[in-house]
């Protein structure tokens, strides 16, 4: 019994040299100093989620501006292309046919300037041959006569 006596007699005065120094109260200070440090690191923490999470909603408003302009890009160049190509194939075509009228203008001319040439030799050699077979049959004033008629009668049927 004596054992147990001092042990409990040694267990009080360690609870009360507890007590009179203050040690619940410094460990409960302790303690809540302690949570209040975490408290404030788990406003920090979300806080800056908060901020992240808006920095990531305003990177990907951001990205989908960026795709969306660069899609409105590239339909506009295929439009513009789509309007080359059609202004490439009209002028085209207009250069063809403008080029095909010239063509077509120069082969008339060249025609034209064929027959008339052809028309010029023929009354040529027509006046040639009517002078040569009337020389040897009828006199000179007849003959000059009859030269400037048929010539006259040759270039209004020609003409």
């Amino acid at each position: 019994m004596d054992a147990t006596f001092w042990a409990t007699v040694g267990l009080v005065l360690f609870l009360a040299i507890i007590a009179y120094l203050k040690v619940p109260a410094m460990i409960g200070r302790s303690l809540d100093e302690r949570a209040a440090k975490i408290r404030a690191e788990l406003e920090e923490a979300r806080r800056l989620r908060e901020e992240a999470q808006q920095l990531l909603a305003e990177y990907q408003r951001k990205r989908k501006e960026a795709e969306k302009e660069a899609a409105e890009i590239v339909e506009a160049a295929k439009r513009e292309a789509g309007q080359f190509v059609t202004e490439a194939k009209q002028k085209t075509e207009d250069y063809v046919a403008r080029r095909t009228a010239l063509a077509e203008q120069k082969i008339g001319q060249a025609e034209r300037d064929a027959v008339n040439e052809v028309r010029a030799r023929a009354v040529d050699l027509a006046v040639e041959s009517a002078r040569a077979v009337l020389a040897g049959s009828v006199d000179a004033k007849v003959g000059a006569e009859l030269f400037n008629s048929s010539l006259q009668d040759l270039k209004s049927k020609l003409n």
